[in-house]
């Protein structure tokens, strides 16, 4: 995007160098004040017209940046320019980028588009999701959309039943003092096995060799819709220090280019069951560069009932776990379908609630050549229906000796949830300390009040309007308190959310032994990025 010689027009007609008694008779914070209004475009090009326009350039640039637009063009190449009118509308030098699409856009077809706007030196990830969150690019208005899963017609109208499944939220970042990479987990077409422990293990190297640590500042994670990505979660929460923020989508398809080309693999030896977006610190940022911080706050939408139960046999049919359990501390086993029963005499049958179990998992664990180590996980599992002994659960893993409770759906307790999540954030915004999340604090350990910048939500499919009975209720706890704040999310049906333990979730079963629960179901998952300036 760099012009190579010092006169000449930039791609949008804007004079980029000049002899003589032009632009090189303008003092610098005049020069700053005229870049300072380009398009991403030309203001990449006048930073390549001197050393003197490029320090300008530089200054202008000090602070990260989000930059977001959503499109429900039912064209492809219309809704990507569109979002790349709105994000590359001001001066920003992408680092990272991150599509989220219907599925009846060409998932390759916009990588590609995306690819060719923002070149191959920076990571891209291209996602398709069931429905997308973020600011409208033709009305400035923020827009929470899902979609119908099944796929829908081929049409040429701007209006929700001619979208259906066509539209794209795009998010384009700058995060000085950090570098970015995607990593992908490797799974060998030959041995048909995901190789977790080298996936865990490439971003911490990755860490390490940007920051002299293996501590990453955040992750942002999309698995593939077909694996069960139960165990990698955990795996990499026993690995990944407490301050490491991890969020994203578990059940997407996606397509991505690590942008360096260190993690780009041969597609014939190897698919791709997962790829996270790192986020590192950079041990050679300039002194004048502030710090980038991500914080991880959840609204759940699920409510814990019954005694506490034990599973006692376990059989695996599929993609299916069939288990017979006892009432904790007692040897009688339960009649699965009698179980199941007296859960739904007790329920509303209006609201016909969701059924899941969440299974408290102690597993021997290790990465690479470690020792192992005992860690303790909450895993939830979609109640699918029982017979006279078992009762049946959509997924496996679960081990004979497993503690569980059951948990429904209750759009009461998401609200609540929600309302909880606008006091954390708006802690951020006014400076002070979050009292029920100790880890949301407005102010940095050297005094300095926290400045918000950016927000991404994942959030589950089945909630938003049709299950709060109102529009936008997941994105307004972060909207309400940062109006002006670039926002971007997807609806998902698995989603990834690190909560710090002892919140969220754990507050609503009041149990923290449980574990900490990082794959949720029927919640969102905020996370919120902000930024410290250096001290002066």
């Amino acid at each position: 995007m760099c012009l190579t010689g010092t006169t000449g027009i930039g791609n949008e007609g804007v004079v980029v160098g000049g002899g003589g008694l032009g632009f090189s008779q303008i003092n610098d914070d005049v020069l700053q004040n005229i870049l300072a209004r380009l398009p991403a475009l030309p203001f990449a090009s006048a930073a390549c017209v001197s050393k003197s326009w490029n320090r300008v350039c530089n200054r202008i640039l000090t602070r990260p940046k989000l930059a977001s637009a959503l499109s429900l063009n039912p064209s492809l190449h219309g809704a990507v320019k569109e979002v790349f009118d709105k994000v590359l509308a001001e001066p920003i030098r992408p680092q990272f980028a991150i599509a989220c699409i219907g599925v009846q856009f060409s998932l390759e077809e916009t990588h590609k588009l995306i690819t060719e706007k923002l070149g191959r030196e920076i990571p891209i990830i291209t996602n398709a999701a069931s429905g997308i969150i973020g600011t409208d690019a033709r009305t400035n208005e923020l827009r929470e959309v899902k979609w119908e899963l099944e796929d829908g017609p081929n049409c040429e109208g701007y209006n929700m039943i001619n979208n259906l499944n066509r539209g794209i939220v795009l998010v384009v970042g700058f995060v000085p003092g950090l570098k970015v990479a995607a990593v992908p987990l490797l799974r060998s077409k030959e041995t048909q096995v995901g190789m977790v422990d080298k996936f865990v293990m490439d971003i911490m190297h990755y860490t390490a060799s940007v920051s002299g640590c293996t501590s990453p500042t955040g992750i942002i994670m999309f698995g593939d819709q077909n694996i069960d990505m139960k165990p990698v979660i955990a795996k990499m929460d026993h690995a990944m220090p407490e301050e490491t923020a991890i969020v994203g989508d578990a059940s997407g398809c996606f397509l991505f280019r690590s942008g360096d080309g260190s993690h780009n693999y041969n597609g014939d030896l190897y698919s791709f069951d997962a790829v996270a977006l790192v986020f590192a610190r950079d041990r050679e940022k300039s002194h004048g560069i502030g710090e980038t911080q991500f914080h991880v706050t959840l609204s759940t939408g699920v409510m814990p009932f019954g005694p506490q139960l034990t599973a006692q046999s376990v059989r695996v049919k599929g993609s299916e776990c069939w288990l017979s359990a006892s009432i904790e501390g007692c040897h009688e086993i339960l009649d699965g379908q009698d179980l199941l029963d007296d859960i739904n005499d007790v329920m509303d049958h209006d609201e016909s609630p969701d059924l899941y179990i969440g299974v408290t998992q102690h597993r021997e664990c290790s990465i690479g050549p470690e020792k192992l180590r005992s860690a303790t996980s909450l895993s939830f599992y979609e109640v699918l229906g029982g017979d006279n002994q078992y009762f049946v659960v959509d997924g496996v893993g679960i081990q004979p000796g497993d503690s569980f409770l059951f948990y429904h759906s209750d759009s009461e307790t998401a609200s609540s949830s929600c309302a909880n999540v606008f006091e954390d954030l708006e802690a951020l915004k006014t400076g002070s300390n979050c009292k029920s999340h100790p880890d949301i604090r407005g102010v940095a350990d050297n005094g300095v009040k926290k400045e918000v910048f950016g927000g991404f939500i994942f959030s589950c499919y089945l909630r938003g309007e049709s299950y709060f009975g109102r529009p936008n209720v997941d994105s307004a706890p972060f909207f309400l308190n940062f109006p002006s704040v670039p926002l971007a999310g997807l609806f998902c049906t698995e989603e990834i959310g690190r909560d710090s333990p002892g919140t969220s979730m754990q507050k609503e079963v009041q149990e923290p032994h449980f574990g900490r629960c990082c794959l949720h179901v029927y919640s969102t998952v905020y996370l919120v990025m902000s930024y410290v300036p250096p001290p002066p």
